[in-house]
Parts: structure tokens; sequence; C-alpha cells
């Protein structure tokens, strides 16, 4: 449209625009359109500046958002629960409740969206006191009923503090009845706690309620591979196949020259390749000298631990780092975006990258942010 030269940017179509770039993960992308937001709109309204500190805080940019945010001189409900959202992805539980009760003492009410906000910080940064006394607060001093989204962060957040059985208890003695999203949320705790007797008991539920979510099936037959149990782990593998369920593949997205480049696991689809593994094993020789041993416990198949090792680096991530490294100046920070979980290897991996070759690395997977500088990430291992 704007090649044409017929077009002159209106503020409903940046704010789309905007969207885009938020799903994706383009913060350059998003930076042209703030640019382009500022060149043609006088003066930006509430709508248009809480669409632009969601961007920048999904993209990775926190300081420009909170910036943004902080600049305003009107803010509503929704511009709050932007903030206080972005704050609880990325780790930062204390300053979203900071921002929570800077909203109460400008006499703006929280609503149920905001709650789920606190408490996903609360979870994120394993604040579980403070999320139980939210919790409690959301009823008695703002008379919000929970609903499956509150007991389900609380799900979460109990989960992530090791807590399977309190969450177990949690959940048998809740008002109303559990949906999947919170047996999800256990069966999820129970495969980072390694608790297989109570993860059975959450797929069950799961499975019984007619779940079409083929990563339910993922999860406990990866529970079962993990404590060597390949009759079970081909069990579920044969029903998946039986309901016509695939695994979704995972892959990274990196914005590189402006444009977004994706990769999916063992990637060789790439115009660039071959060049990518050449970076990978530069990037695994330095390594060595880390100290980094891959951790191939994170492969979940019945191969030996050659095949395994070959299996972790050719992780999706890594590609995506390897390619950034390549076309990217020394110095240039790297963000990528994931739609699954990140597992630990590629942690541990990304961590050490961040060392060698001293950049700072922002990934976002589908539970929250996770910025590596220096060696260390912020959510300080707690994911």
């Amino acid at each position: 449209m704007s090649s044409e030269g017929c077009w002159r940017p209106e503020e409903s179509t940046l704010v789309t625009l905007l969207s885009a770039c938020t799903h994706l993960g383009a913060l350059d992308l998003g930076k042209c359109t703030h640019g382009a937001l500022l060149r043609n709109i006088s003066e930006l309204n509430v709508i248009v500046q809480t669409s632009l500190i969601d961007m920048y805080v999904k993209c990775g940019y926190l300081e420009k958002g909170l910036s943004l945010f902080k600049k305003m001189t009107k803010r509503n409900q929704m511009s709050y629960t932007v903030m206080i959202s972005g704050l609880a992805m990325q780790g930062h539980g204390e300053e979203a409740l900071r921002i929570y009760s800077m909203m109460l003492e400008e006499g703006l009410d929280p609503d149920d969206v905001v709650y789920v906000g606190v408490l996903s910080a609360c979870s994120h940064a394993g604040l579980v006191d403070e999320g139980f006394n939210c919790f409690d607060r959301m009823k008695s001093e703002h008379g919000i009923e929970p609903t499956a989204q509150h007991y389900g962060c609380m799900v979460d957040l109990m989960g992530k503090a090791g807590m399977i059985n309190e969450a177990l208890e949690f959940i048998n003695s809740m008002p109303i009845k559990p949906n999947d999203v919170i047996w999800r949320s256990l069966l999820s705790a129970c495969r980072v706690h390694c608790n297989l007797e109570i993860g059975e008991i959450a797929a069950k539920h799961l499975f019984e309620s007619n779940s079409q979510n083929p990563g339910d099936y993922v999860i406990l037959s990866n529970m079962y591979a993990r404590a060597e149990k390949w009759v079970e782990v081909a069990k579920i593998r044969t029903e998946m196949a039986r309901k016509g369920f695939n695994q979704v593949p995972g892959f990274s997205l990196v914005e590189v020259g402006r444009r977004i480049h994706k990769f999916v696991s063992q990637d060789t689809s790439h115009p660039r390749c071959g060049r990518v593994y050449e970076m990978i094993h530069q990037m695994e020789w330095q390594l060595k000298f880390e100290g980094y041993s891959p951790d191939t416990s994170q492969v979940l198949l019945d191969v030996d631990e050659e095949e395994k090792r070959q299996r972790l680096k050719g992780h999706s991530q890594k590609l995506a780092i390897a390619f950034a490294l390549i076309h990217t100046s020394k110095g240039t920070p790297i963000r990528i975006a994931r739609n699954l979980r990140m597992c630990s290897d590629c942690h541990t991996y990304t961590k050490l990258i961040s060392i060698i070759y001293e950049r700072e690395i922002t990934v976002r997977d589908r539970n929250q942010f996770h910025h590596f500088k220096n060696g260390t990430c912020s959510c300080r291992d707690y994911w």
C-alpha cells in the first residue's frame, strides 16, 4: 500500500499492523510502525498508546513499553492490564504488583482480567504468598468471583513452586468444575517436577473430557519416556495415531533485516541451512571450553546417545541463534519467538552463548520471556 503511493497511513490500519508485529515478535517492523504513527497522527489516543506498549513488551523491549506507560497522561483499565501482563510474562512480579497498586491509587477498579495478570505475575516470579493474598483480596475487597482462569493461575502458581500435592488438593476443593486448562496446568507442572503419579491423574481427566489437544498426549508420553516406560509410550503414540492427532512441530522465529525467518527443529529447508549448521559446529566447539555438555535427557526417544546429541544440535532455537549470529553485527541483540516451551538444554545453551558471543538474547516461548545476558537469564532458572 505504501509503495503504491496512494495511501496515507490511518490510525486503525497502523494499530492492526502493530498487532501483527506483536504476534510475530517483529520489533524492528513495530518500531517503523511507531514512527509512521508519530509522523502522521498529531496526538495518539489511549487505545493507540496501549497498542504500542503491548507491542513493545511482547517483542521483548520491556524498557520502552514501561517508558511509554509512564509518559501517558491518561491511562485506562486496559493500559494497566497490558502493562501488568507484560511484566508478568517477563518475570517482573514485584514490579507488576507495584503497577497494580498504582492502578488502585488512581481510583480505577480492577476487573477479572486485571487479576488474571496479577496472579500470573505472582506465578512467573514465584511469589506464592503474594499470589494467595491477591486471590483472597479479589473476592473480599473487589467482589470478583474467581473464574476458571483465576483458579488456573493458582494451580500454575503452586505447580511452578513444586507444590504438586497442594495443587491437586486445591483443584479438588474448587467450587466449580475444573476445566481442561486447569488440568493441563497441573500436568505441565508434573512434567517439570517429574511427578508421574499425579501427572497420570491430570492426563486421565483430560482424556476423559475428550480433549482434542495433542499436546496433552505428548506431555504424558514424554513423562513415560523420561521414566523409560517405553511400552506406555507406545500405547500413547498409538492412541494419538488412532485419533488422528499430529504432534505440533517446534519452531522459532527470528527477525533479521526486517524479515522474519522461521526454523523448525532439524531444519534443512532454509536456503542458508548449510551455513547455519557450520555456525552450529563453531558454536559447539566454543561451548566445550565453557564446560557445556548436552543434556540428552531432553531427547525422549529410545535411541543411542550420539543420535540424541545430534537431535539436540538441531533444535529450532539453536538454528535461529546461529542464523542471527551470522547475519547481524557484533553486539546486536537477538530476539526469538517460539511456539513451544523451551527445553532445559536450550536454556543452558543460550546462557553460555550470551557470554561467548557477548550478545543479549531474548526468547519468547509459549509461557514467558527469557532475557539472556552475560550467562544469566531473567527467569533466574525459575520457569
